[in-house]
């Protein structure tokens, strides 16, 4: 019964769509259009596969508009990251705090893997009590910002 509902949903579906297609019919892309669009999806693929791309390259495939826009995004995406790196002193504190005591934990566990548990036990301990130090921190700063607020 299951296989039957699964497949009249499958027919179902197939129905509405080609009621939507026929609704809206596409129009067939030119072959300089396909030839734009596979170019921005090759683009667009390496982006997301964080590999560069040449701004000649973006240029030539997509409009004056869209390549100002694309300009106009980055210098925001600048500005916000150069922002981000004028933390206050208590956040540095804080992320220190917390990157030690990661470093500590990671060696716990590796000890702790290796049947070394009482060098285990005290890189657990160390990374407690610096988890402990940057909660402290963290709760100073979120006191500090509640005070501002008020």
């Amino acid at each position: 019964m299951a296989r039957q509902k699964k497949k009249s949903n499958g027919s179902f579906l197939k129905f509405l769509q080609e009621r939507i297609d026929k609704a809206n019919p596409r129009r067939e892309l030119t072959d300089k259009e396909t030839n734009r669009l596979n170019k921005l999806e090759g683009i667009a693929e390496k982006l997301k596969h964080g590999e560069s791309v040449q701004n000649r390259q973006l240029q030539t495939w997509l409009s004056e508009e869209e390549y100002e826009q694309l300009e106009y995004e980055w210098q925001e995406q600048l500005e916000l990251r150069e922002e981000l790196k004028d933390k206050p002193s208590d956040l540095k504190r804080y992320e220190k705090k917390l990157r030690e005591a990661t470093f500590n934990y990671n060696h716990a566990e590796d000890y702790s893997r290796n049947g070394n548990h009482s060098t285990a036990k005290k890189f657990y301990n160390k990374s407690d009590s610096l988890c402990e130090d940057a909660l402290e921190i963290l709760q100073e700063i979120l006191h500090y910002d509640s005070t501002l607020r008020v």
